[in-house]
Parts: structure tokens; C-alpha cells; sequence
């Protein structure tokens, strides 16, 4: 006996979402008896993954960092490889790669007071290197520091000062 074409597809589209359904109520099982579960909801916005760890925003706005800027107060510190810094940077920015950190760090922030105002910063708003940097800095007694999340991108996009220059320029050699 011969089926029918029509059936047999249709009993492998039912048995497909059986299938799927059955393995995400798995899932969610398995989540649930986790030590440490995942969240089933959340917000994944930059602003929102650039938080302290009691949960205040270490974000700063384009306007605010602006107002720091031509007030010359904060030291805008470039998270980016040294090639990446050569090509452009917001001016005055100093460069301390994340990849590098524990090598150059106190180099590069030497003479730099643990109250001075630290706005750190790399290309867009899917660059999570700032953040570990604004992280790390915090750790080592930097009280003021925040991320300019959209970064080096935004800078240029708003028509702002741009400087190119050698890594070791930002060092003062």
C-alpha cells in the first residue's frame, strides 16, 4: 500500500514542533534547577551591560562627555589595539589596549589621579572592550570613570575633534 503524499508531510510537521516543544521544556527545566539560572528576560541594550556591580549606569552621553571635553577634564582613555589608536582617536586620548592592560596600565595612567574623571571608549556600540576597561580601572581605585558607549564611531559621527598619532605619543615619548 501506497500513502498518500499530503499525509506524510503533515505528520512530520507535527512531529517536528512535538519534538521542539518537548526540548524546550527541557530546557526551561533544566534552567530552573540551575545553582545561578539564566534570565528568561532581559534588556541587552549597551547602557544596560555597562553597569557597576551594585548596578549604577557608569554610562556617559555624547553631550556629557563633550561638556568634559572642552572643560578639559576628563582623560578620554581609547580601550583599542595601538594600530587601531594610530589610524584615529578622539584628541587627547590616551591609549590603553584592553589586550594590554596589566602591561601598560600604570604607564600609561601615570601622573593621573585616582579623581580625575576617566572616559573610556573603542569603536561602536558591539565593542565591550571599554566596559572591561572602565572595570579593571575601577578595581585599581579610579573613582570616576564611565564608558562612552558608540564610542569612537559616535565621535566621528557628531563631527568632533578626531587626532591621529603613534601609541607611544599617548605615553608623552
Amino acid at each position: 500500500m501506497v500513502r498518500k503524499q499530503k499525509p506524510i508531510i503533515l505528520e512530520t510537521i507535527w512531529q517536528g514542533g512535538a519534538i521542539l516543544l518537548v526540548a524546550a521544556a527541557i530546557g526551561l527545566m533544566v534552567n530552573q534547577m540551575r545553582p545561578d539560572p539564566l534570565p528568561l528576560v532581559g534588556v541587552w541594550s549597551p547602557e544596560a551591560r555597562v553597569k557597576l556591580e551594585l548596578g549604577e549606569s557608569i554610562v556617559i552621553s555624547l553631550e556629557g562627555s563633550l561638556e568634559f571635553f572642552f572643560n578639559k577634564k576628563p582623560v578620554f582613555v581609547d580601550a583599542r589595539s595601538p594600530e587601531l589608536y594610530e589610524r584615529g582617536h578622539i584628541e587627547g586620548a590616551l591609549n590603553l589596549p584592553w589586550d594590554d592592560f596589566e602591561k601598560l596600565f600604570r604607564e600609561v595612567l601615570k601622573g593621573i589621579s585616582n579623581d580625575a574623571v576617566l572616559v573610556t571608549y573603542c569603536d561602536g556600540e558591539g565593542c565591550g572592550q571599554s566596559h572591561e576597561l572602565a572595570l579593571a580601572l575601577f578595581k585599581e581605585g579610579y573613582k570616576n570613570v564611565r564608558v562612552l558607549v558608540g564610542g569612537l564611531r559616535l565621535w566621528q559621527e557628531a563631527q568632533l575633534p578626531v587626532a591621529k598619532g603613534t601609541f607611544t605619543q599617548s605615553l608623552g615619548k
